[in-house]
């Protein structure tokens, strides 16, 4: 049974929320709706399954076929849009490529990917020292890989050079594979009335969850000639981040933030950090 907004603390009443999200748009919007939000919503980053299937469905056919020692997942996603290609051009290929799934060392670059390898039953071998490329290469550091054939997961189409020289460095093959992409130039006109409402002070907080968010709202600003317009507005909202990499982006365009939750990187403790901030018992 669904619980009513009453169930909630309306402690963000009266605010407007700007939320950029792709994925999780709809599940973060009625968690700030329930506790009193209007919520603007602006999917800034679309994802797609990669439209050249074929060099996917390879790399699928070789892992299957015993290619990879070991794997690493740098995205939750990445291994949701794995099993969607195959579902959707190759379903004869699932069965396997689970059972190598549990056959190869696997590392994780933060919790979400191991989510998804607990949805097969599986758990990762081993997790990144920090959910970053660095912290994968740290982690990768301590391992002997001469000789083996390291299976990457890329996110989007960015084939991560660090990543790779520091693998084959250590004497590794590596094979990549790059099963979404960023649909970046969906809904553009979208993103630019949310750029007219933050430089016309409509907006209260602006809530960022990725990094890519933020390259992709300064990049139509910049299109729109909004740049040094947007900006200045950013001194008069709240600014949150979800998690370090996105609040490291904010700070490399010089935008002050003023939220992100300290321990746990996630949608809720996001929003009850917003609550607790920004609502009646805080501003009395």
């Amino acid at each position: 049974m669904s619980e009513s907004s009453s169930s909630f603390p309306q402690n963000l009443t009266g605010r407007v929320i700007a939320v950029p999200e792709s994925r999780s748009l709809d599940i973060f919007t009625r968690l700030l709706e329930r506790r009193g939000a209007e919520v603007i919503q602006c999917p800034l980053v679309g994802i797609h399954n990669t439209p050249d299937v074929e060099p996917v469905l390879e790399w699928i056919r070789d892992f299957n076929n015993g290619a990879c020692d070991d794997l690493i997942l740098m995205t939750g996603e990445g291994l949701r849009r794995l099993q969607s290609i195959i579902e959707l051009h190759a379903p004869e290929l699932r069965e396997p490529f689970i059972e190598q799934l549990a056959k190869v060392r696997k590392v994780t670059r933060g919790p979400k990917p191991n989510r998804e390898l607990r949805k097969l039953n599986l758990e990762r071998d081993i997790n990144a020292l920090a959910p970053t490329t660095d912290g994968v290469i740290e982690t990768m550091a301590q391992l002997d890989l001469s000789g083996r054939t390291v299976g990457l997961q890329l996110y989007g189409t960015y084939t991560n050079p660090p990543l790779v020289t520091a693998l084959e460095g250590q004497g590794a093959i590596v094979k990549s594979v790059a099963p979404y992409v960023y649909a970046d130039d969906i809904e553009e006109q979208r993103v630019t009335d949310l750029i007219e409402k933050l430089v016309a002070g409509a907006v209260d907080v602006i809530a960022f969850t990725s990094a890519t968010q933020v390259k992709r709202l300064w990049s139509v600003a910049k299109k729109q000639d909004q740049v040094a317009a947007m900006e200045a507005a950013f001194a008069d909202l709240t600014v949150t981040a979800v998690g370090p990499v996105v609040r490291a982006c904010l700070i490399e365009k010089g935008v002050r933030v003023d939220l992100m939750p300290q321990d746990s990187f996630f949608l809720k403790p996001l929003v009850n950090l917003l609550g607790e901030k920004l609502g009646p018992e805080a501003n009395g």
